[in-house]
């Protein structure tokens, strides 16, 4: 078994250093068969918002309401992110790139009855993510859930990195609450508009 994830591990690298632009990438992981993820998954969700923003969140894998819709963030998460973002001067519908965000998720493709991915999965398609942030080329990073940190810090336990600047392929990042988290623990509201302010004063320097 571990040579199979060996294997798809390298297979996973060649065919995300061989996308040479944002396209190409996508029909990279679209055409990657070794993630068995995307035989269960209803939609691909590849990214949302304007690639030359200079904020690029990665979030948590798909979940059932963005698996329906094929979007990075769906329903209320959305919602509330989409408010969240307002409160900085961040949207990712602006046409300035100093004032948008660009929103990927980690894993393109939603684990069944809405599970944590595994680390295997999370490796297998981490190239792909490590391409992705080559080509959109942010200022910076934030990384909104369990599974961005797992795959891009090596790292997880949400509550204990929030908060925290580190870098991520040589850039500025910070970890913090996925909405849907915050949608389920409504206490740690005050702890992620701490972390708002933090990504807010930190764009600032940019």
């Amino acid at each position: 078994y571990a040579a199979v994830v060996a294997d798809s591990l390298e297979q996973a690298r060649t065919a995300a250093e061989a996308a040479t632009d944002l396209p190409g990438l996508r029909a990279a992981i679209e055409a990657f068969g070794l993630c068995p993820l995307s035989l269960t998954a209803r939609n691909f969700v590849f990214a949302d918002g304007p690639p030359d923003a200079h904020v690029m969140i990665v979030v948590d894998a798909p979940a059932l309401d963005e698996d329906r819709q094929g979007i990075p963030v769906a329903g209320q998460a959305a919602a509330l992110l989409d408010h969240m973002l307002a409160a900085i001067g961040l949207s990712k519908t602006a046409d300035d790139p100093a004032k948008s965000v660009y929103i990927a998720p980690m894993l393109p493709w939603r684990p069944p009855q809405d599970r944590d991915p595994t680390q295997d999965e999370i490796a297998m398609l981490a190239p792909f993510m490590r391409r992705h942030i080559d080509l959109v080329a942010p200022r910076l990073l934030v990384l909104m859930g369990n599974h961005p940190c797992q795959g891009l810090l090596d790292r997880k336990g949400i509550s204990r990195l929030r908060g925290n600047w580190t870098q991520v392929m040589d850039r500025p990042a910070i970890a913090m609450f996925h909405p849907a988290d915050l949608l389920r623990n409504p206490h740690e509201k005050a702890r992620a508009w701490d972390d708002l302010l933090s990504l807010q004063a930190k764009i600032r320097t940019l």
